[in-house]
């Protein structure tokens, strides 16, 4: 017998978060004389204990709360308590393992217009290039052929430059725009465009610049426009965790007419960074000297320049984009993210701010710092890391029930509104490509040298294409929004950057692949339920996972396969397949190492 499951309306009347303005009633069920309902204030740390009210073998507690970060369990009169479980279940056990509640407040709003699309991300330098005179800045490298492997070694002193370029731009991005309304792209999030030293232009020179190599202000606006015209937003990358050393603000070479912050204490800039021991001992991201760290305390002037009247949020929230992915947001103190919401949403409350987090993002902890991400002032949404690994774990080595663990999760530690906007990668310019990912060598251990020379052999492309099929298709089922990192549509293969930032071989592509993600966009556009329904499990054992999504009174029901047995699956009435296209009465047969679609076709 069940005796709590937070994922069922009838023990938890709201699923995941709940906002401060809901009444919560929760249920458990036992034949127990009394049972207390134990709630701790995470900001506190006080536990606090209420009886609950029994009706026959069913205990039940309403309440509201405040927003904020809440654990609670139940105990019994016999000093034991009902705690969560490895299935998401409350069973008896000796000790507290606390189920979770995010509480967020009642203003708290997320741009419906994100969930339900589809987002493609791009490293700008590697997608297309239009323009035949490159900008090179002095001891730039411009690659002649579009498809050599990027540099990845080091110099004589043992640093990689990133000082090699292939010359993608914007209007390249322009001119590819058709090609990814044929993905049903809704949504653009671009690596840093902002002027910089480095390819991958996370070393920021100037914030109020566009880099020259990728174009100019007029080409991004137009860019936008063009965009806009097809259905399609764009998101940029805000890096203000730290700045380029290379940079207007830090000047460490001299490139800079004005005076920077390692120049002199003088400087304009000097407090926008943390020095040691002016001018050469200061805090820099992981230590990487090329990326000082900015000031982030409270009264920081880089902050304000950040977010404040005419500064870099309002500038270019203003031209129109739909909105931010936010570098490493973990590392930004919670007093800076929550400006920057503010003053992102000053300029355009539907404006979505997305946070980089590897972790849980409703109860992440960093630098001693409980995050407040989804309680209504910080974050719209975040990458979706956990359900990326455990996708690709699913597909590569049939562990679902690390993926389903996953999922209740989410579902139970998410307010809803972030849950259906969650950016879901399975692979970014920061991790393997997804086809290596899945079906290539392990790499541990290996150098640069020898990853490069890595290819998934003929013999086990096959196995690897369909191992990309089953990721790619809960990427684009589950909940949230599947973010396809440029390339992966068409297989590219990589492994540790750069090796995973090669150039998009246009005319070179993987046409089966590329038709794969064709007909997974065309699915997702033609089911409500699929954008924005419930999440239902119906089996999930052995290398299996078959669940529906049901919104109102449509339902779609996704069955994965990837164990060596097949499983029979009955439901009433006749299905049809989105993928093949035929039709079931009653029942069908999925075999091993395959998967199905199944709707009601009416």
């Amino acid at each position: 017998m069940c005796l709590y499951n937070p994922l069922d309306k009838y023990y938890k009347s709201i699923t995941g978060a709940i906002s401060e303005t809901d009444k919560l009633t929760i249920r458990v069920k036992g034949n127990f004389d009394s049972i207390v309902f134990i709630c701790k204030n995470d900001l506190s740390g006080f536990e606090e204990y209420y009886l609950m009210e029994k009706e026959g073998d069913t205990f039940k507690i309403s309440l509201s709360l405040k927003a904020g970060l809440y654990f609670y369990c139940f105990g019994l009169d016999n000093g034991k308590f009902i705690s969560k479980n490895q299935a998401f279940l409350g069973e008896i056990m000796s000790d507290k393992n606390y189920f979770q509640l995010t509480v967020f407040s009642k203003d708290f709003f997320v741009p419906e217009w994100f969930s339900g699309g589809i987002m493609y991300q791009i490293f700008p330098d590697r997608f297309c290039r239009k323009n035949e005179n490159v900008n090179l800045k002095k001891g730039d490298v411009l690659h002649e052929n579009w498809l050599d492997t990027p540099v990845f070694l080091p110099n004589k002193k043992g640093k990689v430059l990133n000082n090699d370029f292939f010359g993608g731009d914007i209007n390249g991005i322009i001119s590819k725009l058709d090609y990814l309304v044929g993905l049903g792209v809704s949504v653009i999030y671009l690596n840093p465009i902002f002027e910089a030293r480095s390819n991958h232009r996370y070393d920021t020179g100037d914030y109020m610049k566009i880099d020259s190599m990728l174009g100019s202000e007029d080409d991004f606006r137009n860019l936008i426009l063009e965009a806009d015209k097809r259905g399609i937003k764009i998101i940029l990358d805000g890096v203000f965790n730290h700045t380029g050393d290379d940079s207007t603000y830090f000047n460490k070479y001299g490139r800079y007419k004005n005076v920077g912050a390692y120049q002199s204490k003088d400087s304009d800039y000097y407090n926008w960074f943390n020095f040691d021991n002016h001018p050469d001992l200061y805090q820099s991201w992981w230590g990487i000297d090329i990326l000082p760290s900015t000031n982030k305390q409270k009264d920081s002037p880089y902050i304000d320049f950040i977010t404040g009247t005419d500064g870099v949020l309002e500038h270019y929230t203003k031209m129109g984009i739909g909105g931010w992915r936010l570098d490493v947001v973990d590392e930004l103190p919670s007093h800076f993210v929550k400006r920057i919401r503010s003053a992102v949403k000053g300029v355009n409350d539907n404006a979505i701010v997305i946070g980089e987090v590897w972790e849980d993002a409703s109860n992440k902890i960093s630098y001693g710092e409980r995050r407040e991400y989804f309680q209504g002032k910080e974050l719209d949404s975040v990458m979706n890391y956990p359900l990326k690994n455990a996708i690709i774990n699913f597909a590569k080595n049939g562990d679902v029930k690390g993926l389903v663990a996953v999922i209740k999760e989410q579902i139970d530690h998410y307010p809803s509104k972030v849950l259906h906007s969650l950016m879901n990668i399975l692979s970014t310019h920061d991790t393997y490509r997804l086809i290596t990912a899945v079906g290539g060598a392990i790499a541990d251990g290996l150098s640069k040298v020898q990853m490069s020379n890595i290819q998934i052999p003929e013999n086990k492309l096959s196995q690897a294409k369909f191992k990309q099929k089953v990721a790619s298709l809960l990427q684009y089922t589950l909940i949230g929004v599947p973010c396809v990192y440029y390339g992966d549509e068409i297989a590219m293969q990589g492994y540790a950057d750069p090796l995973n930032r090669r150039c998009y071989p246009w005319g070179e592509e993987d046409f089966e692949m590329l038709s794969w993600y064709q007909l997974l966009g065309s699915m997702r556009s033609s089911f409500n339920a699929i954008k924005f329904g419930d999440f239902e499990e119906i089996y999930a054992t052995d290398g299996i996972l078959i669940f529906k999504r049901v919104y109102r009174e449509e339902e779609v029901l996704i069955a994965v396969n990837v164990s060596d047995a097949p499983i029979e699956i009955q439901f009433e009435g006749k299905l049809k397949d989105f993928i093949s296209e035929n039709t079931f009465d009653g029942g069908a047969s999925l075999p091993s190492n395959s998967f199905m679609v199944l709707y009601c076709e009416e």
